[in-house]
C-alpha cells in the first residue's frame, strides 16, 4: 500500500473504476495490517481488482476472505505470498469475487477453499461426471453429511465459477458441469437417505430406485441456480413384493429431495421438483417402470413427451434408469403420430409469455419475446416432428440438438448459427445474473450498478451498460425474428431447384413439418410454396423472404391451407404489379394483416379476388376506417354518372360497394371494429348503394321526361336498426308522393317501375356481390302493392294496422331518396310506433302470443335451439322483442326509447329505470355475441348462417374471429351457451312477466 500512498491514491482508485474510493482505500490498508510481513495491497492486486466485474465488490470479498483466514488462525502469509506471485490464482480469485457476492461470502466462511483456486490443475481438462460424483460422495461419511454435501458442492461450484469467469469457458461446458454436479449431489443425497432410513427401519423392504433428471438437468444444460426437475422409478428386488418396495422407494425419494432442498447452517443446494411426473403433484411420487409406461401410453399429453425429450438417468440404480430411458424414448419419438398432436404443437408454440407480468416481460431472459424459451421450444418441436424418422436429432441438449437439426437440413445453416450464438449469449447473461447472489432469477436487473457489473463480467469494459444492452437487444431481436421462421425457411429449400451447399429437407420431412404445423394437405402446400418461390427473379426473391413469415401467420389460423391457396391466387394476379410485393416486403403490418385475412375465411378472400388491388389499403391502418356516407355518396354518384347504360352505372356502384365491404371486413378481421361499428358501417354502405342506384333507376324509367313523383326508401329490420350483418338482406319499403298536378296513377306506375328496375339492377349476375332488396315487410306483405303513396300508407295504418305492424315500424328508418318525403314518412309512423297511451294489455297479450308462435314454429327443421343465434334461447329475437315491447309501452314518455337501434334503446331503458343495469348488461353481451357470431359465420363460409357450425374447422374459425385463441373452441361454445342461458332467463322476467 505504501506505493499507492505516495500519490493521490483515492483519485487513482476512481480512475481504476472503484465506486467508493475512500472505503476501498481503508480496506486496502486493513489488508496490509493483517500481516505486516506480507503486505497484500500490491500494484498487481489493485490492477487485478480494477479489471474485475465490480472492483468494490471484489475488494470487499477479498477482505472477508483474508479476515476469515486471520480469524481461524490459518496461514495468512501463505495466502498473501500466493496472491502476489501467482498471476493465475490472483486473476481467478478476483474474477470470482468481483462477479459473485455469494461465493465471496462462501470464501469468508470457508477461507481455506482459496487453495482450490490456486490449484495448477484447474486449467486442465473438464472433470468427468464420475470425478464430480466421487468428490461429492466424500460427504457421506462426514459427521454431518447433509452439511458436508453443501460445503463440497459449493467448493466444486467455486472451482467451476473460477474457470468460467477467468478462463472463458463456453457456456455449453459450464452447463454440462453444473448438470454433473446436480447429478452427483442427487446420488450422494440418495446414499445419505438410504443410510438414515435403513438405520431407523432395520426390517424395511429394500428396492431398486433410479432418479431420472428432466428439464435442464436432464439435458445437461443446467443454470448456476435452478430447480432440478426429476422423476423417480422403482422396482422391487427379484422375488420381493411390489407394495413394500414402493413404500421404501417413496420414503427414500422424499428424503433425497429434502436433503437437497432443506435450509441448514450451510444453506441449501436447490429445490428438487418432481411435478413433471405422471399426473403431476396429484400422482404418486414413485412408480414402477410398468406404471410409467402405462400412463404415457394411455393418458400422456404432447407436452409430457416434449418434457421426456430431456429425460436422463442421473442417480440410483443405473440399469433401471437405462431401461426407463430406452422405453420412454420409443414413446417420445412416436408422439407425432398421436391424435391431437398438431393442435398440441400449435398450442405449445404459443405458450411463451402468457404468465409473465406485463411490467416484467421486456426484462425476461427466459420467457420474454426473443428469450431462451423461444429457442428451446422451437428446437424441441422440430425434434418431435423429425425425430421419429431421424435418430440424429435425438439429443436432449438444446445446442447439440440445434447443431444436428442444422447439419441435417431441418434448420437453415445461417439461421442455426445465428440462433446458437444468440442462445449462448442469453445463457451467459443468465448465468452471470444468477451467479451474483446464487439466486434463481431470469430477469435482467434495472439498476445501473448491477448492469455495469453484469456487462463487465461478460467482457464489455468500455461502455458496459450501453454495450451490454445493445448486444442483449440485438440477440433477442434475432431470436424473435427467427424462431417462427425457423419452421418455414427450410420448406423453401426443400422445393427449390437452385443448386446450393446446404443440406435440404427431404419432401417427406417437409410434409411432416407442414402437417405438424396444421396444414391438412401438405402436398398441395408444397406445390404452392414451389410455385410462389421458384426461379431467380426479383419477384421470387421477395417471395422467398416473405413466405417464412406468411406460412407462420397462416398456421396461426384454423385453415392455413386456404390462406396459402388464396395467397398464391392473389400473388399470381398481382405478382407483376410493382407495388404489391414491395408493399408486403416493406410494410410488415400489411403482410401480417393480409395473411390473417386470407386464412380467416372465404368472404373477404372472395371480395379480394374480384379486385386484388384492394390489397393496397392494408398498408395503412387509417385506410381501414369505414367511409362516411357523404364521401360514399359522392364517389358512387360520380362512378354511376360516367356510365351511359343503367346496368353499367349500377355495376360501377356495386364495384365501390364491394371495395367498401372489403374495407369493413378487413378492419373487422384486424380487430379494429366492434360489432356495433360494423353494423353502422354496413348500413352506411347499403344506404349509399340504394340511394345512388335509385337515382339510376329513376333516370332509366323517366327516359329524360319529368318525373311525376318523389320517392324514398324506408329501411326496415336490421337495416333500419343500423345493425346490418355481412349476410343481411336489405329489408325495405318503398314510398312515393306525386308532385303537384301529376296524375296519381301515372305517378304510381312510375314509382313501381322504378322500384322494380332498382331491384333488377342490383340483383344482376356479375363480378360483384348482388344486393338482395326484400320488400316483404310492406303492408299486406307480398300480396300488397310494391309501392304506396304517403297518403295510402296513412290510410292503411289508420284502418288496418295491427300491433305487430307497429312493432315492425319500431325499426323503420327512411334513409334513401327524397329527404322531405323521408321526414314526412317518419312523422306519419311515429304516432303508430310510439303510441300516446302506450299499448293495451290486449296488445301486449297479442305480442306475446305471436312471439310464442315464432318460438314454436319458425325454428328451422333440425336446428338446435341452444345454438341458433337468431331464434334460439337467449338469441337475437328474444332480446329484440324484449326491447321492442319496452319501446311500445314506454316510448311515449321516454324520448331515448324513440330509436331504431336495439342497444341504444336498451341503454335508454336503463337510464329511465325501466331495466336494471345487470339485466341490461346480460342482454347486451348476449346480443353482441350473437351478432358477432352471425357475422363470423358469413366471414368464414361466405354464406349466411344462424347456428354455430357443426364442422369443427368452421367452428374453430368462427371462434378465432370472435377473439378466442386457437385451441379454445370448446370454451367459446361453452361461453355462448352460458351467456345466452342467462339472457333467456332475463327475457323470461322482462318480456313474459307482467310488469
Amino acid at each position: 500500500m505504501a506505493e499507492v500512498r505516495r500519490g493521490s491514491w483515492e483519485g487513482r482508485l476512481v480512475r481504476l473504476g472503484f465506486a467508493d474510493p475512500q472505503r476501498a482505500g481503508t480496506m486496502l490498508e486493513q489488508l496490509d495490517l493483517l500481516d505486516s510481513h506480507s503486505p497484500m495491497a500490491t500494484e498487481q492486486l489493485i490492477t487485478a481488482l480494477s479489471e474485475s466485474a465490480d472492483p468494490d465488490l471484489a475488494l470487499q470479498g477479498l477482505c472477508g476472505l483474508a479476515e476469515g483466514l486471520h480469524r481461524h488462525q490459518y496461514d495468512v502469509a501463505a495466502f498473501a505470498r500466493t496472491l502476489e506471485v501467482d498471476d493465475d490464482f490472483r486473476r481467478r480469485l478476483v474474477s470470482v469475487l468481483g462477479a459473485s457476492e455469494a461465493l465471496g461470502r462462501h470464501l469468508g466462511v470457508h477461507p481455506r477453499h482459496w487453495y482450490d483456486l490456486a490449484d495448477p490443475a484447474l486449467n486442465g481438462v473438464r472433470p468427468s461426471a464420475d470425478d464430480v460424483r466421487a468428490r461429492l460422495a466424500t460427504a457421506v461419511d462426514a459427521p454431518n453429511p447433509v452439511d458436508a454435501l453443501r460445503v463440497e458442492y459449493r467448493r466444486l461450484l467455486l472451482r467451476l465459477a473460477a474457470r468460467d469467469l477467468a478462463e472463458g469457458l463456453l457456456v455449453d461446458e459450464v452447463a454440462v458441469v453444473l448438470a454433473d454436479l446436480a447429478g452427483g449431489a442427487l446420488e450422494t443425497a440418495l446414499h445419505i437417505a438410504r443410510n438414515e432410513y435403513f438405520a431407523a427401519h432395520l426390517s424395511a423392504a429394500d428396492c431398486r430406485l433410479a432418479i431420472i433428471a428432466m428439464g435442464k438437468c436432464g439435458g445437461r444444460e443446467l443454470n448456476y441456480v435452478s430447480d432440478v426437475d426429476v422423476l423417480f422409478v422403482a422396482e422391487p428386488l427379484d422375488g420381493d413384493p411390489e407394495a413394500p418396495a414402493l413404500k421404501t422407494a417413496t420414503q427414500l425419494a422424499a428424503a433425497a429431495m429434502r436433503i437437497c432442498s432443506a435450509h441448514t447452517a450451510e444453506g441449501t443446494l436447490w429445490p428438487v421438483d418432481a411435478a413433471l411426473r405422471p399426473e403431476g403433484r396429484s400422482g404418486p411420487l414413485v412408480r414402477t417402470l410398468e406404471s410409467h409406461l402405462a400412463y404415457y401410453q394411455r393418458w400422456a399429453k404432447t407436452w409430457e413427451f416434449q418434457a421426456l425429450l430431456k429425460a436422463r438417468p442421473v442417480a440410483g440404480d443405473a440399469e433401471l434408469g437405462r431401461r426407463y430411458a430406452e422405453k420412454t424414448a420409443e414413446l417420445v419419438w412416436s408422439a407425432a403420430d398421436r391424435p391431437g398432436f398438431v393442435d398440441d404443437v400449435q398450442a405449445m408454440r404459443r405458450r411463451v409469455i402468457d404468465h409473465i407480468p406485463a411490467a416484467d416481460v421486456d426484462r425476461q431472459l427466459k420467457l420474454g419475446p426473443g428469450g431462451l424459451r423461444d429457442v428451446e421450444f422451437a428446437v424441441q418441436l422440430l425434434q418431435l416432428v423429425h425425430g421419429r424418422s431421424d435418430e440424429a436429432v435425438h439429443s436432449g441438449t438444446t445446442l447439440v440438438a440445434l447443431e444436428s437439426l442444422t447439419a441435417n437440413g431441418y434448420v437453415g445453416r445461417s439461421d442455426g448459427a445465428v440462433l446458437a450464438d444468440a442462445y449462448r449469449f442469453l445463457r451467459s447473461m443468465e448465468h452471470r445474473i444468477q451467479l451474483y447472489r446464487l439466486r434463481r432469477t431470469h430477469q435482467v436487473p434495472e439498476e445501473e450498478a448491477d448492469l455495469r457489473r453484469l456487462g463487465r463480467s461478460l467482457g464489455f469494459t468500455k461502455n458496459p451498460v450501453a454495450d451490454l444492452t445493445a448486444a442483449w437487444k440485438k440477440h433477442a431481436l434475432e431470436v424473435r425474428r427467427l424462431h417462427e421462421k425457423l419452421f418455414y425457411r427450410p420448406l423453401l429449400a426443400a422445393v427449390a431447384r437452385i443448386p446450393g451447399e446446404e443440406v435440404r429437407l427431404t419432401p417427406e420431412a417437409a410434409k411432416q413439418r407442414l402437417t405438424a404445423l396444421g396444414y391438412a394437405d401438405p402436398s398441395s402446400a408444397l406445390r404452392h410454396i414451389e410455385a410462389l418461390s421458384e426461379g431467380v427473379s426479383r419477384r421470387s426473391s421477395i417471395q422467398k423472404a416473405l413466405l417464412p413469415a406468411m406460412l407462420g401467420w397462416f398456421a396461426e389460423s384454423p385453415d392455413p391451407d386456404a390462406g396459402l391457396l388464396a395467397f398464391r391466387t392473389i400473388s399470381d394476379t398481382l405478382g407483376s404489379t410493382p407495388w404489391y410485393l414491395r408493399q408486403l416486403r416493406d410494410e410488415g403490418a400489411s403482410a401480417e394483416r393480409l395473411a390473417h385475412l386470407l386464412a380467416s375465411g372465404r368472404y373477404a378472400v372472395d371480395l379480394l379476388q374480384r379486385a386484388p388491388e384492394a390489397t393496397a389499403m392494408l398498408a395503412d391502418e387509417r385506410e381501414l376506417v369505414p367511409r362516411t356516407l357523404v364521401g360514399l355518396l359522392s364517389e358512387m354518384s360520380a362512378a354511376a354518372s360516367r356510365q351511359e347504360q343503367p346496368e353499367a352505372a349500377v355495376a360501377a356502384i356495386r364495384a365501390v360497394r364491394r371495395r367498401e365491404l372489403f374495407r369493413v371486413a378487413a378492419a373487422d378481421l384486424s380487430g379494429l371494429l366492434d360489432v356495433t361499428t360494423v353494423g353502422e358501417a354496413l348500413t352506411t354502405i347499403s344506404v349509399g348503394t340504394l340511394t345512388t342506384a335509385l337515382e339510376v333507376a329513376r333516370r332509366a324509367v323517366a327516359k329524360g321526361e319529368p318525373e311525376p313523383t318523389r320517392m324514398s326508401i324506408v329501411a326496415m329490420g336490421r337495416f333500419g336498426g343500423h345493425e346490418l350483418g355481412y349476410g343481411s338482406d336489405a329489408d325495405v319499403m318503398f314510398v312515393h308522393d306525386p308532385v303537384s298536378g301529376a296524375d296519381e296513377k301515372a305517378a304510381t306506375d312510375f314509382a313501381t317501375q322504378t322500384a322494380t328496375e332498382l331491384r333488377r339492377l342490383l340483383a344482376l349476375p356479375g363480378a360483384d356481390p348482388a344486393v338482395q332488396v326484400d320488400a316483404d315487410l310492406r303492408p299486406e306483405g307480398r300480396q300488397g302493392p310494391l309501392v304506396r303513396t304517403l297518403a295510402s300508407y296513412a290510410s292503411y295504418y289508420a284502418r288496418w294496422s295491427a300491433v305487430w305492424e307497429a312493432q315492425a315500424l319500431l325499426r323503420a328508418d327512411p334513409l334513401c331518396g327524397d329527404a322531405d318525403l323521408c321526414d314526412a314518412f317518419r312523422g306519419l309512423i311515429d304516432p303508430l310506433r310510439y303510441p300516446e297511451n302506450g299499448v293495451s294489455d290486449r296488445d301486449v297479450m297479442e305480442i306475446r302470443r305471436i312471439k310464442a308462435r315464432v318460438d314454436a314454429e319458425r325454428l328451422p327443421r333440425g336446428a338446435n335451439r341452444s345454438t341458433h343465434t337468431k331464434l334460439g334461447r337467449g338469441g337475437l329475437a328474444d332480446i329484440e322483442w324484449t326491447v321492442q315491447l319496452l319501446q311500445l309501452r314506454e316510448a311515449r314518455r321516454v324520448a331515448g326509447l324513440r330509436t331504431t337501434r336495439t342497444l341504444a334503446a336498451l341503454e335508454a331503458a336503463v337510464q329511465a329505470g325501466l331495466v336494471g343495469s345487470t339485466d341490461a348488461d346480460t342482454l347486451r353481451v348476449a346480443w353482441e355475441m350473437a351478432s358477432r357470431i352471425r357475422n363470423a359465420i358469413m366471414l368464414v363460409r361466405a354464406r349466411p348462417g344462424d347456428s354455430l357450425p357443426n364442422d369443427p374447422r368452421d367452428l374453430a374459425a368462427v371462434a378465432h374471429i370472435c377473439g378466442y385463441p386457437p385451441g379454445e373452441t370448446s370454451r367459446f361454445s361453452d361461453d355462448y351457451l352460458r351467456i345466452t342461458r342467462r339472457a333467456h332467463n332475463t327475457v323470461a322476467h322482462l318480456f313474459w312477466d307482467d310488469q
